[in-house]
């Protein structure tokens, strides 16, 4: 459990700083990235360093309690950050594009100025757009979760597959729009980002079926959503076919 008590630990940046000082003196730079930069920090909050070191020969993450923090460290070479620039592009969750972006520096030998410039303009260019083949992939699979949503009346698999639909539809909503995805909290993180109101619809939704097991609006969102593009897929769907 990463869980640590507040008492006498060292403000985020200081920590950062003889972090980097005792486990990384010679690295090439070093960043301060996530919650703590970001004004959003809890009682579990952890650092998350990026160092770039030029003597590793591939990337590894590691997670350590140092100077009163949970620590997870992200250590790459001037060679390996582009992979995963590259990877979160395709996958269109730019979380290494996005903490570089946002982060402090701590450490710089002349080299971080420039890799902030790429994370900045991969999150500036927005995700691939979806081609027609992959919106009605996609409107398919959310045909049918949502289907079995209307249809289960056990409340035990109602519950999993309303978590099913979220992620579905968060995703369809956010990719048809060009925006990144996320994961988890960044679920919601990225839906506000992309709009305010409709995150807030969505959330309410959900809500309200977790609260009470009504799934009124989490129907009528879904169909909102489809709407512009033709509704639910089911009949005439094929994949595969040659």
């Amino acid at each position: 459990m990463k869980t640590l008590g507040n008492l006498n630990r060292l403000i985020p940046i200081e920590a950062a700083h003889q972090f980097i000082h005792k486990y990384f003196p010679n690295c090439q730079g070093a960043l301060l990235a996530g919650s703590v930069v970001r004004g959003e920090a809890t009682d579990t909050s952890d650092l998350d360093i990026v160092v770039f070191e030029k003597d590793i020969r591939s990337v590894y993450r590691e997670s350590l309690i140092a100077f009163g923090w949970a620590v997870e460290v992200f250590v790459h070479n001037l060679t390996s950050y582009k992979h995963f620039f590259d990877t979160d592009y395709e996958r269109a969750r730019p979380s290494l594009p996005r903490m570089v972006s946002e982060a402090i520096i701590l450490r710089d030998e002349g080299i971080i100025n420039s890799i902030k410039k790429e994370a900045k303009e991969i999150l500036e260019k927005g995700p691939k757009e979806w081609s027609i083949e992959t919106i009605n992939t996609k409107r398919y699979f959310i045909t049918d979760a949502l289907e079995d949503f209307i249809g289960s009346s056990n409340r035990a698999e109602e519950l999993f597959i309303a978590n099913t639909l979220a992620e579905l539809v968060s995703e369809f909503v956010l990719r048809t729009n060009r925006k990144w995805i996320g994961a988890s909290k960044w679920i919601v993180r990225s839906l506000k980002h992309y709009n305010e109101e409709f995150a807030n619809q969505f959330v309410e939704a959900f809500d309200i079926f977790y609260k009470t097991g009504n799934k009124n609006q989490v129907i009528q969102l879904v169909n909102n959503v489809l709407q512009p593009f033709g509704g639910q897929l089911f009949d005439g769907f094929s994949l595969g076919k040659k």
